[in-house]
């Protein structure tokens, strides 16, 4: 049944789904007209929240870079590249194959969705190297597990509001974890989702004179941990046990004495600094360097424009119209509903969780209590939305794409059906849970 209909879909994304920068730029031109046409600034107006914007971005780009590079590093390693193929090469069967893979993202993606999207793509790649299978859909496979990182331990509205002076304290107090990400709404969303999901990917898979299949041989790196007879220190391993040694004793540190968590920084120390343990020499470390610079190349151009985009959407209002057009249609049963579904379609627009809650807050909460609904199921409701969308949503499938490499339009056939049976499946959860 779904190989049915995806065969056609994915084929018309690939003809006609044009490249991720041009989709943004795309959603640019769309921002800008609607905030004419439904706000009262004026085009000179608009135009200086987009250029304003465009820098906004620019830690964050880093951060996205250094993940992907870090993660990269860390998987080329000989240690992590031995452990990881010996998993991967027992995976003979396509279907075993997209089903572990998705649980290994699903997993990785609900620790950190930084950590889920990098080993979700690594490992995807390295499946590939020992099973026939149709690389698109595996690579769909091991995005689509991104979709719980709204409701795992990095999930940012609801480490939002159980933080002290968060900016919406004075309204909703403070609401610990127990209530959004270990709600009975929530882990019924992970639990089905762990169940749906490796289903849906399974039965994407396509017949095999249907399949595309990549060549192996694309997927091989060249062996670079050989130590070279060369001397110096460029070639000596005691540079990097170092570094490596006294990283991940500041992180030891962090986590026991100071009794931090697990966000994107951490996340990137982490891959770093045991990079760096684990590489037989700096000479070895920045010859793998060059390939993942080269793979994140695509992030270094669209994050500035997604920048402005995200300036035109909060600042001239635009966001807000959306949401709050949805929010006049709620009642007591839908607002959960509604919350998510417009969450959904301003995350297309503003794909960031922190901006997204920032957005919407001053909406739903509002709406959550003149209609007596639980702030946190609303609250849960649009992190769940903004999770959602990320499935056709180039923005956060940059690195997994450089990772892979592969285009969105490779899997975004794929990702739409993926997206339209997990909200199918949310809805009702928010409908007759929250």
């Amino acid at each position: 049944m779904l190989t049915t209909l995806s065969r056609p879909l994915a084929a018309l994304v690939e003809k006609y789904l044009p490249d991720p920068l041009v989709i943004v730029i795309l959603l640019t031109f769309l921002a800008m007209f609607s905030a004419l046409l439904s706000t009262p600034h004026s085009p000179t107006a608009i135009l200086t929240m987009w250029g304003s914007g465009l820098s906004n971005l620019l830690s964050f780009a880093m951060q996205m870079l250094l993940v992907l590079v870090s993660g990269y590093l860390l998987a080329r390693t000989p240690v992590v590249s031995r452990y990881l193929h010996a998993v991967a090469r027992r995976l003979k069967s396509p279907a075993l194959a997209v089903i572990v893979t998705t649980f290994v993202a699903l997993l990785a993606s609900w620790i950190n969705w930084g950590f889920g999207l990098v080993a979700g793509a690594l490992f995807a790649k390295a499946v590939a190297q020992y099973c026939r299978i149709d690389y698109r859909v595996l690579v769909a496979s091991a995005y689509s597990g991104f979709i719980v990182w709204h409701g795992g331990l990095s999930g940012s509205v609801p480490l939002t509001i159980a933080t002290p002076g968060h900016f919406s304290e004075s309204e909703i107090g403070l609401l610990p974890t127990s209530d959004t990400l270990f709600s009975t709404l929530n882990l019924s969303l992970l639990l089905g989702l762990s169940i749906l999901l490796p289903t849906i990917n399974y039965l994407l898979l396509p017949k095999p004179q249907h399949s595309v299949y990549v060549d192996r041989t694309r997927l091989q790196s060249k062996d670079k941990t050989v130590k070279p007879p060369a001397k110096g220190i460029d070639h000596a391993r005691w540079p990097c046990v170092v570094v490596g040694l006294l990283g991940l004793s500041y992180l030891a540190h962090f986590f026991v004495q100071q009794q931090g968590g697990l966000n994107l920084n951490v996340v990137i120390a982490l891959f770093l600094f045991c990079a760096f343990l684990l590489h037989h020499s700096t000479h070895s470390l920045l010859e793998h360097l060059y390939e993942a610079v080269r793979s994140g190349s695509g992030i270094v151009i669209q994050f500035p424009f997604y920048a402005g985009l995200m300036a035109i959407m909060s600042d001239s209002g635009l966001a807000e119209n959306i949401s709050a057009a949805l929010m006049s249609l709620a009642n007591s049963q839908t607002l959960p509903l509604l919350s998510f579904l417009s969450a959904g379609l301003v995350n297309i627009f503003v794909p960031s969780g922190g901006g997204q809650w920032a957005l919407q807050a001053p909406l739903v909460i509002p709406a959550a209590q003149a209609l007596e609904v639980p702030i946190a199921s609303v609250a849960m409701a649009v992190a769940w939305g903004d999770a959602w969308t990320n499935l056709i949503q180039p923005f956060w499938a940059i690195p997994v794409l450089a990772i892979a490499g592969l285009k969105a339009k490779d899997i975004m056939g794929f990702c739409i059906i993926q997206l339209l049976i997990t909200g199918g499946y949310i809805s009702v959860i928010l409908l007759t849970v929250a």
